[in-house]
């Protein structure tokens, strides 16, 4: 590489996320890039001028390692969502002006559906105004709804960590005797994709019989039938677990959250924050039936709990963000990199590039084949197709029984 490379990170942050950006900077220093800047706050730090040189930061291997371990977002994320070219060009004016000052040659984005609409707007831009800049995709979210790539990195280090918080609440919530049973509902994020609710069924083994019931957003959800399926396990066993999509839906398309309570934030690409679906389920219970009811809400302990994350997660997510290094190298610009499964057994994966106009702003949603019949369970080809996914593990650096983290004063 003859220019300078610069990489942000947008959206909800993952175990696996600073993996990807360990990735694109020791492959960008590989191929010559004479510096490596990482954007704070992604592209809105970066039109603010808010950057730094990730040289200062990754001095060793041992910084790249504690990198490759440290969840949540170094350089800081952002939801911003850029204008239509026609709409405000003086955005892009400042933007392209930014990158002409520091000589950028690749810009990488690691980001979700909404980051691959800023890479799709850039190249467009730079394709128009005949810029040399290229601009690639490298994905990441635990929602795992990106078209066009068999997975996404984070999903995997997400899905294990729900398949393994729902066996240990299964577990707990047998230990006390409730004269009416007790009911608890695990609300998992994922907003209209089931990919993270259907790991659910990970719990589910030789020691475990996973969850009672699994709901995802991709059908419609009836609560009086979800209400009689409850009363019938009550009546054959103590201890009920429910797995819920934060973004089920009633058949009018209203959110189950909305019914508990209004929903005032929306983001700047007009997405709804979701939550309350299992505290509004958990009264809906108590009340119908007198038993006792848990409402458990697993939140960002889906997306930051690296000490729970899956080996072949955090080797994926290094390896896509080389992999966009080395595609800007090479010429592609406006592109996604997309992960290819080769092989279940042994579990194998490969990277190519696909255009970014047929990824950004779509969502990849769970096969309907892939849900039981009346839509409260997945099916076995589900768990087939996430268990891979979720396999090895990648030991914290522990420092006084706590692990240690990569730290970018703010």
């Amino acid at each position: 590489m003859k220019g300078n490379v610069i990489v942000g990170q947008s959206g909800g942050p993952t175990a696996a996320i600073n993996s990807s950006l360990a990735g694109v900077y020791r492959t960008a220093k590989d191929r010559g890039a004479a510096k490596v800047y990482g954007m704070l706050h992604g592209i809105q730090g970066l039109m603010q001028e808010r950057y730094i040189d990730l040289s200062e930061y990754i001095t060793n291997e041992l910084d790249a390692e504690l990198l490759k371990r440290t969840p949540a977002a170094f350089l800081g994320s952002c939801r911003y969502k850029l204008p239509e070219i026609h709409q405000d060009k003086g955005v892009y004016e400042t933007i392209f002006s930014i990158l002409d000052k520091l000589n950028i040659e690749a810009f990488i984005y690691i980001g979700g559906n909404d980051s691959m609409d800023t890479i799709k707007k850039l190249s467009d831009y730079a394709i128009v105004t005949g810029h040399p800049t290229r601009f690639i995709g490298c994905p990441k979210t635990i929602d795992n709804d990106l078209a066009l790539t068999d997975h996404t990195p984070g999903y995997g280090s997400a899905a294990k960590y729900i398949g393994t918080s729902v066996k240990e609440i299964i577990r707990d919530s047998f230990c006390l005797e409730y004269d009416k049973g007790l009911v608890s509902i695990v609300e998992i994020m994922g907003r209209n994709a089931g990919w993270l609710t259907g790991a659910a069924a990970l719990a589910r083994g030789e020691d475990c019989s996973g969850p009672d019931l699994i709901y995802l957003p991709e059908l419609p959800f009836n609560i009086e039938a979800f209400g009689t399926k409850v009363k019938k396990l009550l009546a054959k066993k103590p201890s009920v677990v429910v797995a819920v999509s934060e973004g089920i839906r009633l058949e009018d398309g209203r959110y189950v959250c909305e019914l508990g309570q209004s929903i005032d934030f929306v983001d700047a690409f007009g997405h709804k924050q979701l939550s309350g679906t299992a505290n509004y389920l958990a009264s809906y219970i108590a009340g119908e039936f007198g038993c006792k009811t848990r409402s458990i809400e697993l939140s960002s302990l889906q997306r930051s709990a690296s000490h729970c994350a899956s080996r072949v997660d955090i080797l994926e997510a290094y390896q896509v963000g080389g992999a966009a290094v080395k595609a800007a190298d090479e010429g592609d610009s406006g592109k996604m990199v997309v992960l290819q499964r080769l092989s279940d057994d042994p579990y194998q994966s490969g990277t190519e590039v696909k255009d970014v106009h047929k990824i950004a702003n779509d969502e990849k949603l769970v096969p309907r084949e892939w849900v039981n019949k009346d839509g409260s369970y997945v099916t076995d080809e589900f768990v087939s197709y996430v268990r891979p996914l979720i396999q090895g593990d990648v030991s914290p650096v522990m420092v006084d029984g706590i692990p240690r983290h990569l730290y970018r004063h703010i």
